[in-house]
């Protein structure tokens, strides 16, 4: 566990703990430049990242104390962070897109297809799979105008960023599935394929069921099944 103290002018200190017992692994001050905000701090393991305002990109190795810097035209300050422990790398969300990096400091993947819809990264509409091979989001549809308020569902390898699925509104291959005998108005809305893309705001995958959920602003719940 990371706790992070108040800053200096010129650094902030930093303790390390267990999270079994509570003892302290490490203490140590990050050096930092003057006057300059700090973005984020963040512990992956044994290694720290920390970006300033405007400053280089840092991956601090607390253990060996290396520290490789990446720069600020390479590495811009996202949004959001995940972390994908079983590969050792880490995702990160900007500006509604999604890219994959390593700890040297390198961009792994750049997804082909897969802006996401909200700008500044609703992890509600994202869903990483437990073997950290696919990534599920809710996204911009080419199928719509830009304006519009009807997304897509779009599934994509983490490794190679290619699109390998896709949820649209015009997609001839998808139907509801007509009432079942027995259900009646007030207990199920029927939404049609573009009613249930439009303004979504939660996402999930049952990996056991091959079945993804979502959940749109009307307080309707959808089930997306072969």
């Amino acid at each position: 566990m990371l706790l992070i103290y108040d800053r200096t002018p010129s650094y902030v200190p930093l303790k390390i703990l267990s999270i079994e017992d509570g003892k302290q692994l490490k203490s140590f001050k990050h050096l930092l430049h003057r006057n300059k905000k700090i973005d984020f701090i963040e512990q992956f393991n044994e290694k720290l990242l920390v970006k300033q305002e405007n400053e280089n990109f840092q991956i601090f190795d607390v253990r060996s104390s290396e520290l490789i810097e990446v720069s600020v035209s390479k590495f811009m300050t996202p949004s959001a962070f995940i972390f994908l422990y079983e590969n050792n790398l880490f995702l990160t969300f900007r500006n509604r897109t999604v890219a994959v990096w390593d700890f040297r400091g390198e961009l792994v993947t750049s997804f082909e297809d897969h802006l996401l819809w909200h700008n500044d990264c609703s992890t509600n509409n994202i869903y990483i799979t437990s073997d950290q091979d696919l990534i599920i989001s809710y996204c911009k549809s080419e199928a719509v105008a830009e304006d519009g308020t009807v997304g897509s569902i779009n599934i994509s390898e983490i490794m190679t960023g290619r699109c390998i699925a896709k949820i649209t509104a015009n997609d001839p291959s998808l139907s509801v599935p007509g009432r079942r005998n027995g259900y009646s108005k007030r207990s199920s809305d029927w939404s049609t394929v573009p009613e249930a893309l439009e303004d979504v705001t939660a996402l999930f995958y049952d990996e056991d069921r091959n079945e993804i959920y979502t959940g749109n602003s009307h307080g309707l719940v959808h089930v997306w099944s072969n």
